[in-house]
């Protein structure tokens, strides 16, 4: 393995695309402790430390968005406005006729979809943005500065606005970073970017869990609410176990055998081999998970606001509206909330098949084998083929459903069965798990081609 290493730092391009991007990555990683010039960051800190639910969703966002609410940073947003617009214009694909067009054209319809979702991620970014601002305006999270206060005691407005377009610059200038990883760096830049944000919480996380112990020593047995070595023993072997089935789940393949038919031209004869066609059983990747999480986070917000305008008395009964905004308050709270897993579950199976069935094409699937003259055995090409193709797509994507629900609920479970915090047990599953592992993979692949390229083995080849 470190013979391999050295010789990726020996072929001079690939040599230059690795450091661009790590310097690239490393300015993300400045950028991403510049706070506003307008927010008392002592304040934001106690504020959110004690914000119960607000403090627990904006720690899932900043998951899979590489961003960072709760410090209100120029790169505050991450990338979340750029991966809104372009899941929206993936989506208007598939039932807007003049973008579905435009998705068949090639590289010059690419080109100007990718346009069209840049001016979205800057409407998006002025939108969330000014929001945010005004949120932190209205809970007192500005610093007391008369040169930033008006005549009332509040934010004035262009400070309010220099706020907002410096969160929306900062936006822009990552998806800015992203592309230029793209195409000079190595990987998919926007990628990269939400794994660095994952990664650089890993300290965090560990401190977290390690604190406890070495405060009152390292020993064996652990009480209630306390973690022992036997404990880190078990969380490294579970941590390696899930790594594993991730890696292996996310690789998973169905090979579905094609024959290509046999041309004649003079005296030689073309064609006539036997090929697959590898379906995967995650199709879907991360983004049910993503939706899922997203789409839950708004009756957890909705009922957390009406239990707190309507607080349970003494005099309510169990039919009475301030005890069931109470109760579903507490149903939707991510936890072990019987209700919240299983609703959690049921989406991610709904999305599962919905983002599928968006992405995959049985139909164009077949009318390609067929244009390049090219069947399975004992389907015929045509109508048969794709009504093969999708019996066997919904059949696999069952599995990888299943697979991604018990990624996604293996946080709970750890932090449940450990009693330990949900940002530790995070790393065992969940959103971040799967985007790192994916990165990680899509990464190697492309360091592999350069390898390969030059003649050398790949750092996934033995021997």
């Amino acid at each position: 393995m470190w013979e391999k290493l050295r010789v990726i730092f020996t072929i001079p391009e690939l040599r230059r695309k690795i450091l661009l991007t790590l310097l690239l990555l490393a300015i993300y990683r400045v950028g991403w402790q510049i706070t506003l010039p307008v927010v008392d960051r002592k304040k934001m800190t106690q504020f959110f430390d004690t914000a119960g639910g607000l403090g627990a969703i904006v720690e899932q966002v900043a998951i899979f968005s590489a961003s960072d609410l709760s410090k209100a940073t120029i790169f505050g947003l991450g990338i979340m406005p750029y991966i809104s617009a372009s899941i929206i214009f993936q989506l208007l694909g598939s039932v807007y006729p003049p973008l579905e067009k435009l998705q068949k054209e090639g590289e010059s319809g690419r080109k100007k979809i990718n346009e069209y979702t840049r001016y979205a991620t800057v409407v998006l970014c002025l939108g969330q943005s000014w929001f945010y601002v005004g949120f932190l305006v209205q809970r007192g999270l500005v610093r007391d500065d008369p040169a930033l206060l008006g005549a009332g005691g509040s934010l004035t407005f262009s400070w309010q606005l220099t706020a907002v377009l410096t969160m929306t610059a900062g936006t822009v200038f990552l998806m800015w970073l992203g592309e230029q990883i793209d195409e000079y760096g190595i990987g998919n830049g926007i990628s990269l970017l939400i794994m660095a944000g994952i990664l650089a919480r890993m300290p965090a996380a560990g401190l977290r869990l390690l604190s406890p112990m070495m405060e009152r020593g390292i020993q064996l047995g652990s009480g209630r609410g306390q973690i022992g070595v036997e404990t880190l023993l078990v969380l490294a072997v579970l941590f390696v176990g899930v790594v594993v089935g991730v890696v292996l789940m996310t690789q998973g393949q169905r090979r579905i055998p094609t024959q290509s038919a046999k041309h004649v031209r003079g005296r030689r004869v073309y064609g006539g081999t036997r090929q697959y066609l590898p379906l995967r059983v995650n199709q879907a990747g991360v983004m049910p998970i993503i939706f899922a999480s997203s789409l839950l986070l708004f009756p957890m917000v909705l009922f957390g606001w009406l239990s707190n305008a309507f607080p349970p008395t003494p005099e309510a009964t169990w039919y009475g509206f301030s005890s069931i905004w109470s109760s579903l308050s507490e149903a939707f709270q991510r936890g072990e909330s019987f209700i919240y897993n299983a609703c959690y579950v049921a989406l991610i199976y709904f999305f599962c098949y919905f983002w599928t069935a968006i992405t995959f094409n049985p139909k164009d699937m077949s009318d390609n084998l067929k244009n390049y003259g090219t069947f399975i055995p004992g389907y015929r090409p045509g109508k048969r083929t794709a009504d093969y193709l999708e019996k066997v797509m919904v059949r696999i994507t069952f599995v990888g459903a299943g697979f991604l629900a018990l990624v996604a609920i293996i946080p709970t479970i750890v932090g449940g069965w450990m009693k330990i915090d949900y940002m530790v047990a995070s790393f065992y599953g969940g959103t971040a798990l799967l985007i790192a592992v994916s990165v990680a993979f899509d990464l190697v692949q492309k360091i592999d081609s350069h390898l390969v390229m030059r003649n050398y083995r790949g750092l996934l080849e033995k021997g």
